[in-house]
């Protein structure tokens, strides 16, 4: 008789990990041990690139095996150089338009809240006014904790103009 030895194979990546008690794989992040008929992969640190299917293989005569699905999810993290900075300055009347662009997996959800608690007013075409002055937070969540946010201050510059009484029209002339 002889012993039954277990292989580890990670199907996407066609890559054995293990034979027996053996890691053949260079990942060190890689290893095995074996207890009681049960034989464990255990995966350190798990990156990305380490989703996917798993096979445990048996050489018995016919062999047998059995397929797992290791799914590896990263939280949420707002991408500064790709979203609007901190602080941002519009004319009033004039457009603008705030980004907010998030990474992770699942693919996070981006919400938009006034901290003030304000609705925020999403109309097309219409301009920006000083209600709209205030901060904006930005929260990125895909259901792995945590959930992150950034605050964007929105001034809005209005334009004022003071005029003189007697029809001078000067800017800034008081009789």
């Amino acid at each position: 008789m002889h012993t039954l030895q277990v292989a580890w194979i990670h199907i996407d990546r066609q890559m054995i990990l293990t034979i027996h008690r053996h890691v053949i794989s260079r990942i060190p992040r890689y290893s095995i041990t074996y207890t009681d008929n049960t034989w464990l992969l255990h995966v350190n640190q798990a990156h990305q690139d380490d989703r996917g299917y798993y096979m445990c293989q048996v050489n018995t005569n016919p062999m047998i095996s059995q397929v797992g699905y290791l799914q590896v999810v990263v939280p949420p993290n707002i991408l500064d150089i790709e979203s609007t900075p901190s602080s941002v300055a519009v004319r009033e009347n004039q457009n603008i338009n705030m980004t907010c662009r998030a990474d992770g997996f699942p693919a996070p959800k981006i919400i938009w809240r006034r901290e003030d608690g304000e609705e925020i007013a999403v109309e097309k075409k219409k301009k920006v006014s000083r209600n709209e002055m205030g901060a904006y937070l930005c929260i990125a969540t895909n259901g792995v904790p945590p959930s992150v946010s950034k605050r964007i201050i929105l001034d809005v510059e209005c334009e004022y103009s003071i005029t003189g009484g007697r029809g001078r029209g000067r800017v800034g002339e008081l009789d």
